[in-house]
């Protein structure tokens, strides 16, 4: 159909009255959105500026041998970052340092690093960051990611599971941020992104032990925030939401076994080279607290600061839901 037999089809008398909508709903919603359109051209243009201060910059990443680490790792490796890649399986380490050197990236890079670090092994966490240290004489950027999750329910956990995510996730990236950061003191210069949850923000059935060291995380990165505010160093707070990794695969169950499964939040969650890319710019343009989520728990987030009942009633809700899900799953077991 032509646009001549378009036209033909509108009521004589329509088409203007169509114009005259689109204009009046040009000139309403004009001055709400030029704000934002300025606002993100803006961003945009101080990503772009301050990016190209990240070439040369140390940037040590825990958690680096897989999903969002290893994300992370080509996102600054792309940058003309010096990488130090730390986790505990080496051999993966290894595959993505081969990755990273495979990729023609057209800018000057520098062969990653890679140093064996085990979270859970506080005694050993010192040595490791002077191991670190000595590799460039410094670290600009400490990007703390490593960390593991659970799939039980609070009653069915022993301490000893909430323990184990307490000591990986919280204090293993707390221990290493102490043995970083007089140096970052001493030099008046440094970062530190630590790599949190949406679940930092607000708890969820079934993960009491993560969302607790999540939380724990946030308020620590918080207070640090503001003791080196005025001595040159940044403290950046991560929030993601689902992102599409092996988390859900090697969660801990109530027992300390690994979960094995991939939850369907995690499956359609957001891809990891989209959050790392994110995250990359929010430390260049030094922000201090971010969400990256989809519009479904950014507004859990705020029901659950502005309407707390609702909240409850909603994860409520969920908990019953998991949980006939679960006893349905061990009839099939049995």
């Amino acid at each position: 159909m032509s646009l001549d037999d378009v036209e033909k089809c509108v009521a004589p008398g329509q088409s203007g009255q169509w114009n005259s909508l689109y204009v009046l709903l040009g000139v309403i919603l004009m001055p709400v959105a030029l704000p934002f359109v300025l606002m993100e051209c803006f961003y945009r243009l101080r990503v772009k500026r301050y990016r190209n201060e990240l070439a040369e910059k140390v940037v040590l990443i825990t958690g680096a041998s897989s999903g969002l680490g290893e994300s992370l790792a080509h996102a600054f490796y792309k940058s003309g970052c010096k990488l130090i890649l730390a986790a505990r399986r080496i051999t993966e380490l290894e595959r993505v340092k081969k990755d990273l050197l495979g990729l023609d990236v057209g800018t000057v890079t520098f062969p990653p690093v890679i140093l064996p670090l085990d979270l859970a092994e506080l005694k050993d966490i010192p040595t490791f960051a002077q191991k670190a240290l000595e590799v460039h004489n410094q670290i600009d950027i400490l990007v703390n990611n490593g960390g593991i999750s659970v799939r039980a329910t609070a009653i069915s956990s022993a301490v000893d599971i909430d323990l184990k995510l307490m000591v990986v996730n919280y204090f293993g990236s707390v221990a290493l941020t102490k043995a970083l950061l007089p140096s970052m003191l001493k030099r008046k210069s440094g970062h530190i992104c630590f790599i949190s949850s949406v679940q930092g923000k607000f708890a969820l059935p079934y993960r009491s032990a993560y969302s607790a060291s999540k939380h724990a995380l946030q308020a620590f990165s918080d207070s640090l925030r503001s003791e080196v505010a005025n001595k040159g160093v940044h403290v950046t707070c991560i929030s993601p939401g689902y992102i599409r990794t092996q988390l859900s695969m090697n969660a801990l169950t109530s027992k300390g076994e690994t979960y094995g499964k991939m939850d369907k939040t995690t499956n359609s969650g957001m891809r990891p080279e989209k959050v790392a890319n994110r995250i990359l710019n929010a430390i260049v343009c030094k922000e201090k607290d971010v969400i990256i989520s989809d519009l479904q728990a950014k507004f859990a987030y705020y029901v659950r600061s502005i309407c707390p009942s609702f909240y409850f009633w909603i994860i409520e809700k969920r908990a019953r839901r998991l949980e006939k899900e679960e006893a349905a799953e061990q009839k099939k077991v049995k």
